[in-house]
């Protein structure tokens, strides 16, 4: 009898773990930055490496979301489209969010690999999203004054036919800063932080990593992601230069992935910036 109990025991903590394990459901990740650069509150989403994944009819589930905790603007860090599976999510979700908030956007590898990134150009900026490449514009929200800066994935030097270079784009975004404002540095790849805080950058966001793909909680934060290999640094989540902060999404994909997302569900992040 008591090896049937503890047997039982066993069973039921493998199926536990195998559910968390694999659970998919969308995940609401908060982060807190304080500056002497405002005197209220200012909420940003950061919404990244969607690749055009199903989140409910007309993207409901993602866009209540973002609804339900209200941001003062919202931020699309690269991979919102993808260069293989079909882009209707994509694009209704990119209208729909257009047409309530304030949208900044900077490509991902992906929609450049796809070679439609000019026909992704052209409905981001038909919707009235802000396209930031090697840009800053100034955003006001209650009084306060954000620099919102952005450079293209870095794979644009190798499929764009402009003849800026990605280092030239993040010369130029950070030298058209405004101020003392607070500024903020769109992204889409985290391993190149050390070229953003050479600037004078407040915040860089970033996603592309994925998170790592999957992670062993409160052990390893992620095995694997792009263009940083196995035991990635910044696989997502918060993290320090010099008093700079870096906040790495681990991203919103969850289809058609060679390898699957293990303790690693996808998420939507929200940052508020709050006075010092």
């Amino acid at each position: 009898m008591k090896k049937k109990r503890i047997f039982l025991i066993i069973f039921l903590v493998v199926v536990i773990l195998i559910v968390c394990a694999f659970d998919k459901r969308l995940k609401i990740v908060r982060y807190d930055v304080d500056t002497s650069k405002v005197t209220s509150e200012i909420r940003l989403a950061l919404v990244t490496d969607l690749h055009s994944c199903y989140y409910g009819e007309n993207q409901e589930q993602l866009i209540k979301k973002i609804e339900k905790y209200a941001p003062d603007a919202v931020l699309l860090g690269g991979d919102i489209f993808d260069d293989y599976m079909d882009n209707t999510n994509s694009c209704i979700f990119v209208k729909n969010v257009a047409q309530k908030y304030k949208t900044y956007y900077v490509s991902g590898n992906h929609e450049w690999w796809s070679g439609q990134m000019y026909e992704f150009f052209d409905y981001l900026r038909d919707s009235g999203v802000t396209i930031l490449r090697g840009d800053c514009d100034i955003l006001n929200i209650r009084g306060e004054t954000l620099n919102i800066c952005g450079v293209d994935d870095a794979d644009a030097d190798v499929y764009d036919t402009s003849p800026v270079l990605w280092t030239e784009q993040l010369k130029n975004a950070a030298s058209n800063a405004q101020g003392d404002n607070f500024t903020v540095l769109l992204t889409h790849r985290p391993e190149l932080a050390a070229e953003y805080f050479r600037y004078n950058i407040d915040l860089a966001l970033a996603g592309h990593a994925h998170g790592g793909q999957f992670r062993i909680p409160f052990i390893l934060n992620g095995f694997f992601a792009p263009n940083q290999g196995f035991l990635p640094k910044l696989a997502g989540g918060e993290y320090d230069f010099n008093g700079k902060k870096l906040i790495v999404s681990r991203g919103l994909s969850d289809e058609d992935m060679k390898i699957p997302r293990i303790f690693n569900r996808p998420e939507l992040v929200f940052i508020d910036i709050n006075p010092k």
